[in-house]
């Protein structure tokens, strides 16, 4: 089973999830080739290590189910810590640990699947950038599951992923627009909150879930740029990414990323994608480079 999703970020709130379930197997098989469940109904009763959950329902799809764990809440956290398992895939052939996929400048445990872009950010990288005059501003997201193991399944995702915008990461996003400067979003979620925090045009404070969809059809109104993993077409990773810049540009990179070996997915390369055709306007320059 693969924790998928949950509504909020608050620790209390770590009762009910929605998951994706499989049959036999392990990450060394490749999730796609992963054998359905067993047949699964509401009521159904787990073994989930030293945690209990039940079933409550399907969600319109084999694999695809909501549980709700019957443990306390310390108990739930500390069987998540030491019976569960970051999620990986087969490509990585050695099994992972918890601080192999805990990026270098990580907060709170919430992320479902590591928000790989953050591998490219550690606390040097950070201190040169304010060398430079480029502002960092944090916040906090579950960030969702890559693949379900079945195409019409992962034609869903992204599923609805929770988030936390700190008033001090509103304003500095604020800030930075009115004096000209870019925002730029580290990873594919980072995108999906600002831009469901920013639907009136400017970043509210405070929790939220992001439920969109962000594709070709999309208008951007906080991000200017991001740096993102390298994704293949189909993804909804990769449909994010025709926000950014059309067809033609990302099918070149594509090209030029397959030809040169690039990695994608977890642990993979990356990209710096910039949105097209936007103007910027700065009359203080050194306050224009900021993040």
């Amino acid at each position: 089973m693969r924790l998928a999703g949950r509504r909020s970020l608050a620790v209390e709130d770590v009762h009910d999830f929605s998951a994706i379930v499989f049959g036999e197997g392990d990450f060394r098989v490749r999730t796609e080739e992963r054998p359905a469940p067993p047949h699964l109904g509401a009521g159904d009763r787990l073994a989930l290590g030293p945690l209990s959950a039940t079933i409550e329902r399907l969600l319109g799809h084999p694999r695809l189910v909501s549980i709700q764990f019957e443990d306390t809440t310390d108990a739930i956290w500390g069987g998540l810590a030491r019976h569960g398992r970051p999620i990986q895939y087969a490509h990585m052939p050695t099994p992972l640990a918890l601080w192999d996929v805990w990026t270098p400048i990580a907060g709170p445990p919430v992320a479902f699947e590591p928000p790989s872009a953050g591998f490219a950010i550690d606390w040097q990288a950070l201190e040169q950038m304010s060398v430079k005059g480029i502002g960092f501003a944090t916040i906090t997201h579950a960030t969702g599951i890559s693949s379900t193991g079945d195409s019409d399944l992962d034609r869903q995702l992204p599923f609805d992923e929770p988030y936390r915008i700190p008033q001090a990461t509103a304003e500095a996003i604020r800030s930075a627009k009115a004096r000209g400067g870019r925002i730029v979003a580290i990873g594919t979620t980072v995108v999906r909150a600002l831009e469901h925090a920013g639907r009136s045009g400017v970043v509210i404070a405070g929790d939220g879930l992001a439920t969109g969809r962000i594709d070709a059809t999309s208008r951007l109104r906080v991000v200017d740029a991001i740096l993102s993993g390298t994704h293949e077409p189909g993804t909804s990773h990769y449909e994010m990414l025709r926000a950014f810049v059309d067809d033609s540009t990302l099918g070149g990179a594509t090209t030029e990323l397959e030809g040169a070996g690039y990695r994608t997915h977890e642990f993979g390369d990356s990209v710096f994608v910039e949105r097209a055709n936007v103007e910027y306007a700065c009359l203080d320059e050194p306050l224009c480079r900021i993040v």
